[in-house]
């Protein structure tokens, strides 16, 4: 063991015994991080941003549009955990510092070189370029603003980027990262696109109607926005659609914290200080999932669902809903705060008055119904569904369209908590059939995509969480394999890396694998361009004519394979 290893273990130990670790909110180490990018931080999403069923567990931080910029720990630790996937965070890695925190890097384009060489031989040792692995606290030390990665944009990163985290070691729940003290230059006031106002009861109304109006609302003078006063009568509760934007950036994140006070009295008020994974997906009950499936915008409620379990709100009285009574008054206040201090104010003036309904929901009514406590099964001819209990938020009547082949479950307007199940029976289908069928989730314009299908027998069966039309369909054609960067037989002796393409039209791609030489050869895949890459630095090559193979299987085993010779020297 080389002297400078020694040193760091033995700082590792140290702190690991006489740092306090700090798992509350009360005191923040804003001077104990250092920055894990050496550019100045412009973020292109913030923490707790509303994202898809979840919430956004990191700040993401731009990288000047480019890939390969150095990502150094932001404090002395040890690599905890290495991820390497397609989906999801890519390349990430984890560091669990003696503090009491883990910081977590993702989307990166690769890893240093000590970090690289360990989990290229991991990768190589199981074959398969996914891996997950948890080294021991010994293995790869690590100290402040040492080298540990290179930004990039794999897994599901949408262009280039640094996903950052620091999450609790002891609860392992994300913590923002800017209550740490990095600086992000940000002077704007959070923007307030739409306001809306909920009747809650069966009784409540507004501005004599019984289901949700859109607020109309004015600038003042001194920068808070000013509604128009509504009349109402009953329960009724309050939402916006907003944003933030910091200065150097026009990209629009979530907001901190929201507040609603009712006569000078606090109603609601919650932050993204920390969330638990376990609850992200509450965020359907938080926003209006069905005006967000219909208009593609997140309203964020100020009052509180039954079904909602999320534990980001510091205060709640009588669940963030207004109690209106004919004649009294309201004075409502909607304030939206960013992280840096910044306010937008919408005060919106309420009249109790007993106003006869003039505008009245819909009531959509069918055969079926779900009790969302409880499980429901329903039974669609060539297909069976099967709802646990609390597959839902809600009770409400379920649209279902039978069928032979394919069956309706609702629509996506009605968010599911969980993952249901959906079964075929296949037996009309003959077993050669049945080999090149799968279950799709048909989208608006009839395309399907394919739905995890597992087969036993005359059953086929599925679990997902999106509600749609699905069916059974047939595919008959194998993946494509095509060279990005070489022709068969050309001398290769300057390139870096062999690229390919490979891609699936229908069921999609399950696996692939390559051997060069007869050897098991790591590819590095990218789903964003239907890309697999070779790099030559992983082998020596003994032989000037090489030979490569490569098979790809689709996600019902069509097979295909392509074969090429190259030279090298």
């Amino acid at each position: 063991m080389n002297l400078q290893k020694i040193m760091k273990e033995t700082l590792i130990i140290i702190l690991f015994f006489f740092t306090i670790p700090h798992n509350g909110q009360g005191s923040l180490p804003e001077d104990r991080f250092g920055s894990p990018l050496d550019i100045p931080i412009i973020l292109a999403g913030t923490f707790g941003e509303l994202r898809s069923n979840h919430f956004h567990a990191g700040i993401d931080i731009k990288t000047q549009q480019r890939q390969g910029l150095a990502v150094y720990s932001i404090a002395d630790g040890s690599v905890s955990r290495i991820k390497i996937s397609p989906w999801g965070y890519g390349k990430a890695l984890y560091i669990t510092h003696p503090n009491g925190y883990t910081s977590v890097y993702a989307h990166l384009q690769k890893f240093s070189p000590e970090i690289e060489a360990y989990i290229k031989k991991i990768q190589y040792q199981k074959k398969s370029y996914e891996v997950e692995v948890f080294p021991d606290p010994s293995e790869i030390i690590l100290r402040r603003g040492e080298l540990i990665a290179y930004s990039g944009n794999t897994g599901g990163s949408s262009g280039p980027h640094l996903h950052f985290e620091i999450r609790s070691t002891a609860t392992e729940m994300p913590i923002n990262p800017m209550l740490y003290g990095f600086s992000v230059a940000d002077a704007r006031n959070p923007t307030l696109l739409k306001a809306y106002a909920y009747p809650l009861s069966k009784q409540a109304r507004v501005n004599q109607s019984n289901e949700k109006i859109a607020i109309k609302f004015t600038k003042q003078p001194d920068g808070s926005f000013l509604a128009d006063k509504l009349t109402a009568l009953g329960e009724i509760g309050f939402g916006v659609n907003t944003y933030d934007r910091q200065d150097k950036a026009i990209n629009q994140n979530g907001v901190y914290s929201v507040k609603q006070i009712v006569n000078g009295k606090l109603y609601t008020d919650y932050n993204f200080e920390t969330f638990s994974f376990s609850e992200s997906r509450y965020i359907n009950t938080l926003i209006d999932y069905a005006h967000f499936s219909t208009y593609r915008e997140r309203i964020q409620k100020c009052f509180r669902e039954p079904a909602n379990q999320l534990s980001i709100y510091k205060t709640l009285y009588n669940d963030g809903k207004v109690e209106v009574r004919d004649g009294l008054s309201y004075n409502v206040e909607i304030h939206i705060n960013d992280l840096a201090g910044n306010l937008t104010k919408l005060i919106i003036p309420v009249e109790g008055k007993n106003e006869a309904v003039v505008n009245f929901k819909p009531q959509d009514q069918t055969a079926d119904y779900i009790i969302a406590k409880k499980p429901n099964n329903f039974d669609l001819g060539g297909a069976k569904v099967y709802f646990p209990a609390n597959t839902f938020y809600e009770d409400f009547y379920i649209d279902l369209k039978k069928g032979k082949d394919t069956v309706t479950i609702h629509d996506n307007k009605v968010a599911a908590h969980q993952n249901f199940t959906i079964t075929f029976d296949v037996s009309q289908y003959s077993q050669e059939d049945r080999k090149q069928l799968f279950i799709g989730r048909l989208d608006e314009n009839f395309t399907p995509s394919y739905s995890s299908t597992y087969k036993r027998g005359t059953t086929f069966t599925t679990r997902t969480r999106n509600l749609g039309t699905y069916t059974l369909v047939k595919d008959s054609i194998a993946p494509t394999i095509r060279p990005k960067n070489f022709k068969n037989k050309q001398w290769l002796s300057n390139y870096n890396y062999l690229s390919l393409t490979i891609a699936d039209d229908l069921s999609g791609i399950d696996s692939y694998s390559a051997t060069l030489n007869g050897e098991w050869i790591l590819m590095e895949y990218e789903p964003k361009t239907n890309t697999i890459t070779y790099n030559f630095d992983d082998m020596i090559l003994d032989k000037k004519e090489c030979e490569l193979n490569i098979e790809v299987i689709d996600n019902v085993r069509n097979k295909s394979s392509f074969n090429a010779t190259f030279f090298r020297k």
